[in-house]
């Protein structure tokens, strides 16, 4: 059977980097969104006998093997294959073994062995067993699942020793955070990102919290949220809201704008009756407006005009009883968000694979982008320091046009970048309004009052940035 094994370095000594692996959260730290959902976590975290039950929805093993079954989650999740594995062994500070019990390969065996590097670093060793149920000639099977196998360790190996160097430079004692929204696409990285950091996550939901000891459930829309909730927490964050995304009807833009208002009003003035001493909310760089040409928009820039610049301020001013109480409150407003598992990224990808990809606006445009993994380490970086505060930019330092955004993701991917997307698309899904607000852009916005805080971007230009989201 083929055997692939990579070998990477952290460093940081053997019992920190061993202590990670066994928290909750690091498996979805490791897993690109995009390629892997967690339909049931593991069972007991990496100890012999866990077990989880994942979707894989990568074209490798979603779309090329034949005769193996395939499935979405609740009709919302990408269509995949279901993989069953288990934890057959544990050695602390050694090693762990897992092996699929069912799922697209014939077999699969993965081994992390860890070791003593120089000077007090650590190395991992992943080697992986495997077999497809199903040969392609020439050994192309071999050479793709390898292709594949090399992308995911270096994102999961760049992951890892950026998650590490953030816990590192923090050095935080344990915290407890209350997060609302924390199923999205930033709320389930923030929440592994905390829980692999040591700290305490309680997650609220709107649906049944029966069997998961870190959801309470919550009703924002009666602005109904149990006060014991907040008892003990250090800081509360509110991803809340219902997503931009579709046709800007009237029935959607009222969704969009209420859940932000009620979510808002019910943990703000939860946190201001319980004194927790931070509150971190979302908010958006749509505050400025869909297109200020010629801009270098900072925190102290006007806001602009339409629906979604009028629903960042009344978002942001919903969150004033935790300000006048003295909490110490942010509003993160967040550029276009990169992740193959959602946001604008998502839809461009298959296109750019096909070679029709190109920009979508005009090509001197201005695009303002954060890699979803920043996006989740500035979440943190607010939560475990007291030096953010206000509305902040989170925005990577380095803004692109819209021609060199479309030119550097057609380079990351091997693809031409040549003709512009036409527009009759979005406009079919977004609608007229919605495509002027949300794709006939141009925002420039400063990264400098985050970064002067001390927070430091790990993916700090767009082609790093592209290469981590798409494991290249």
């Amino acid at each position: 059977m083929p055997v692939f094994e990579r070998t990477s370095r952290y460093p940081y000594p053997r019992a920190t980097v061993f202590a990670w692996h066994t928290r909750p959260g690091a498996f979805a730290r490791l897993s690109p969104p995009g390629m892997v959902t967690a339909l049931k976590p593991h069972t007991d975290g990496i100890n012999v006998g866990s077990e989880a039950e994942l979707l894989i929805s990568h074209p490798l093993v979603a779309g090329l093997l034949p005769g193996v079954p395939r499935r979405g989650v609740r009709g919302r999740a990408p269509l995949g294959v279901r993989w069953v594995v288990r934890h057959v062994e544990f050695v602390p500070n050694e090693r762990f073994v897992d092996e699929q019990v069912t799922g697209p390969f014939k077999s699969w065996r993965h081994e992390h062995e860890f070791a003593d590097g120089p000077g007090g670093s650590t190395t991992i060793t992943d080697r992986v067993t495997w077999e497809l149920p199903v040969g392609l000639p020439g050994g192309l099977d071999q050479a793709l699942v390898e292709m594949q196998l090399d992308g995911l360790f270096a994102f999961r190996e760049r992951q890892l020793r950026d998650d590490l160097d953030l816990h590192t430079r923090l050095g935080a004692g344990p915290r407890r955070v209350v997060v609302s929204g924390a199923s999205g696409l930033i709320g389930t990285q923030l929440c592994a990102l905390l829980t692999s950091g040591g700290h305490e996550v309680v997650r609220l939901v709107r649906g049944s919290a029966r069997g998961h000891s870190d959801a309470v459930r919550w009703d924002p829309a009666a602005h109904r949220l149990d006060p014991a909730v907040l008892d003990g927490a250090d800081a509360v964050v509110n991803l809340s809201g219902h997503s931009i995304g579709g046709r800007f009807t009237r029935s959607h833009k009222g969704k969009v704008l209420t859940s932000r208002l009620d979510a808002t009003a019910t943990l703000a003035g939860a946190a201001a009756a319980a004194k927790v001493p931070t509150y971190v909310q979302a908010s958006a760089i749509g505050y400025y407006g869909p297109r200020r040409p010629g801009e270098l928009l900072t925190e102290s820039s006007e806001p602009g005009e339409g629906f979604l610049a009028a629903t960042v301020r009344a978002w942001e001013a919903a969150a004033k009883p935790a300000v006048d109480a003295g909490v110490r409150v942010a509003h993160l407003r967040t550029g276009i968000v990169l992740s193959e598992g959602g946001g604008a990224l998502a839809p461009q990808v298959p296109l750019f694979s096909l070679g029709v990809g190109g920009r979508l606006a005009a090509p001197d445009a201005w695009f303002s982008w954060v890699g979803l993994d920043d996006v989740a380490r500035a979440y943190v970086h607010t939560i475990l320091t007291d030096v953010v505060e206000g509305p902040t930019n989170l925005v990577a330092p380095r803004p692109v046009t819209q021609q060199e955004f479309a030119t550097t993701l057609g380079r990351v991917l091997h693809r031409p970048a040549l003709v512009p997307t036409p527009a009759f698309g979005p406009k079919l899904v977004l609608g007229a309004e919605g495509y002027d607000e949300m794709i006939d852009t141009d925002q420039r916005a400063s990264a400098v009052k985050l970064a002067g805080t001390g927070f430091w971007f790990a993916q700090g230009t767009l082609a790093e940035a592209l290469r981590h989201a798409l494991m290249r």
